[in-house]
């Protein structure tokens, strides 16, 4: 899976500036230093992983969320267009499809310390728009902890000015998720796998699984204000509804890939559809009559 080179030089000692990863607070930063690495558009990075971050196992489990592989790679992706390939810190990045892979047998284990990882990322597909601003790209990134390579994700995004970002959106996105209103049924934390009331992203509405998140103010998932379903919501959703829909024989995927095809809106709650087939879950999210996502977690 490769060699990393210039890992003495990296520093585990603070983080990188939070705007440069697109989070508020400073506790939801992951990486720590990034840096050239050999050859073109290769970059070394360092990331710690804290005990006190949202994602860290509540429940005993000594294993890490794989959300926070994905996190990782996608504080990569906004890091380094902002700081090396000179997109404007005003424009709106979309993630177009991500996919991570997991070896469990290869992974750190959660302790009573940070987890510090090392990441080699690749990046290619580089686009330009008329003016020579970079549009979109795709990376790919191999993370590991002491000697070996553990993990792999990646995906593609794009960037849009404020300009167009607005044209496509139109006034009516909301900035935030709606504040839950009315009676609805959650399913029971343990049979999806998560610690608290507030980390639940779905509902069953007569009958139907909905994207309706228990915390509109998640430190994690809302750390900041978003008009659109983000992306790692759409995936933990996706995540708890193969949970329920196979009576918790699919919690903790250990692979997955997402393609977003168009905005997930808030409201109405979009319905997410899983299906569980031996040690897959292909799921689909539809809203207003059209899928807005779909994709497939693997499972050990």
């Amino acid at each position: 899976m490769g060699v990393f080179t210039g890992e003495s030089r990296l520093s585990w000692s603070r983080t990188v500036p939070r705007e440069l990863v697109h989070r508020r607070s400073a506790a939801e930063v992951l990486l720590t230093d990034v840096r050239p690495g050999r050859g073109r558009d290769v970059f070394d990075a360092a990331a710690s992983w804290p005990r006190s971050h949202p994602t860290f196992p509540r429940d005993g489990a000594d294993l890490h969320s794989p959300l926070i592989v994905i996190e990782t790679m996608r504080q990569l992706g906004i890091y380094l267009p902002l700081r090396h390939y000179a997109v404007p810190p005003e424009f709106r990045l979309l993630i177009t499809d991500l996919f991570f892979r997991i070896d469990p047998a290869r992974e750190p284990r959660a302790t009573s310390n940070s987890t510090d990882v090392t990441c080699r990322a690749r990046v290619t597909g580089v686009r330009n728009g008329a003016d020579g601003t970079v549009t979109g790209l795709r990376m790919e990134i191999s993370v590991r902890a002491g000697s070996g390579v553990f993990a792999q994700a990646g995906g593609g995004a794009r960037f849009l000015s404020p300009e167009r970002y607005a044209a496509i959106r139109g006034a009516g996105a909301t900035a935030f998720p709606p504040a839950p209103t009315g009676p609805c049924d959650r399913p029971d934390t343990a049979r999806i796998a998560v610690a608290d009331p507030r980390d639940v992203m779905i509902a069953v509405d007569d009958g139907a699984v909905r994207l309706r998140p228990a915390d509109p103010r998640h430190p994690f998932f809302f750390d900041h204000p978003s008009d659109h379903v983000p992306g790692m919501v759409l995936l933990e959703a996706a995540r708890q509804a193969g949970a329920l829909a196979s009576d918790g024989r699919c919690v903790r995927p250990t692979a997955g890939r997402l393609k977003a095809l168009s905005f997930a809106e808030f409201a109405p709650p979009a319905r997410v559809l899983a299906v569980p087939h031996h040690r897959t879950c292909g799921f689909r999210v539809l809203q207003g009559g059209r899928y807005v996502a779909y994709g497939a977690l693997e499972y050990r």
